[in-house]
């Protein structure tokens, strides 16, 4: 069922319009051309349970993409959609994971969107600093659900954690401009209601697992939203050393003795000690500290 709103600003800068299809007497579909993006159905009206000024405000609900991300890549190089904008998809074709991997989902189980932002404002060394932001909100919005602030985790450099299992992924991809992000495109991958999964993915969990019981989405989804645009307004007013903090707390051994594994199959004792805002892991060992960038070093 959609109940999904553009706003018509949206229409203005994008180069689609609005076009009644023939038949169709309540929904309208996005075209440009003679080109229709197929599967999404937008209604005239906002309509959101969401309580945020500018994230989710514009939303395109999809019964399947290939990708989220891809999708809101594509709407970047054609205009320029309002912040905050949302493309959400019930299923993915071909969703990605960190490092390239495959994210695997049940299709209308589980939260897949991407949301776009223009943090303008935020220097390249420091672009780790949005996925701490990000992290936060995903994190904030598990605890809130699962009722286990304790066991609710982030796994550097983004990963989500709940009692030991992976319930969430973050997979953020930036363009540039000069010494600036021009924008950012905020994938999430959040596990909801999906009880089942891959041999492959023996770790994986989700809200419904943990809780015991099916969780509305779309509750989810909105809270989601609003911790999300909470952390970023947070950092773009300048809390860096709050985020920080937060984030340092909320980081899966952080302080503790863990194994790791790195790029030439080596495993060795360590503990983190810090993760620097342009991402990388300071990791304290018996040879002295150690700096990773994210492909570069697994944390069991």
């Amino acid at each position: 069922m959609y109940i999904w709103a553009v706003l018509p600003v949206f229409f203005q800068n994008s180069g689609y319009e609005q076009k009644r299809i023939p038949g169709i007497k309540v929904r309208n579909f996005l075209c440009a051309g003679n080109a229709c993006l197929s599967g999404v159905v937008i209604y005239n009206e906002l309509i959101t349970m969401a309580n945020t000024l500018f994230v989710g405000k514009v939303y395109l609900h999809f019964d399947e993409l290939p990708s989220t991300n891809d999708h809101a890549r594509i709407l970047l190089a054609k205009s320029k959609p309002a912040e905050g904008m949302v493309i959400r998809a019930d299923s993915q074709s071909a969703g990605r994971g960190q490092y390239g991997s495959p994210w695997l989902s049940q299709p209308g189980k589980n939260l897949l969107l991407s949301v776009i932002l223009y943090p303008l404002w935020l220097p390249v060394p420091k672009v780790f600093l949005l996925s701490k932001a990000v992290a936060l909100a995903v994190y904030d919005t598990v605890s809130a659900f699962s009722g286990s602030p304790s066991g609710t985790r982030i796994k550097w450099p983004n990963d989500i954690l709940l009692d030991g299992r992976k319930v969430a992924g973050i997979l953020i991809q930036n363009t540039f401009s000069n010494s600036n992000i021009q924008a950012a495109i905020v994938g999430i991958g959040l596990n909801v209601n999906q009880n089942t999964f891959p041999p492959e993915l023996p770790q994986a969990g989700s809200l419904a697992m943990a809780c015991g019981h099916e969780i509305n989405l779309e509750t989810v989804a909105d809270l989601l939203y609003e911790r999300l645009e909470k952390r970023y307004l947070q950092l773009k007013n300048g809390a860096i050393q709050a985020l920080e903090a937060e984030y340092a707390t909320q980081l899966a051994g952080m302080g503790e003795t863990r194994t790791f594994t790195d790029q030439a199959g080596n495993t060795f004792q360590g503990r983190i000690t810090e993760v620097e805002n342009d991402g990388h892991l300071i990791v304290e060992t018996g040879q002295g500290k150690k700096r990773f960038a994210v492909k570069e070093v697994h944390q069991h």
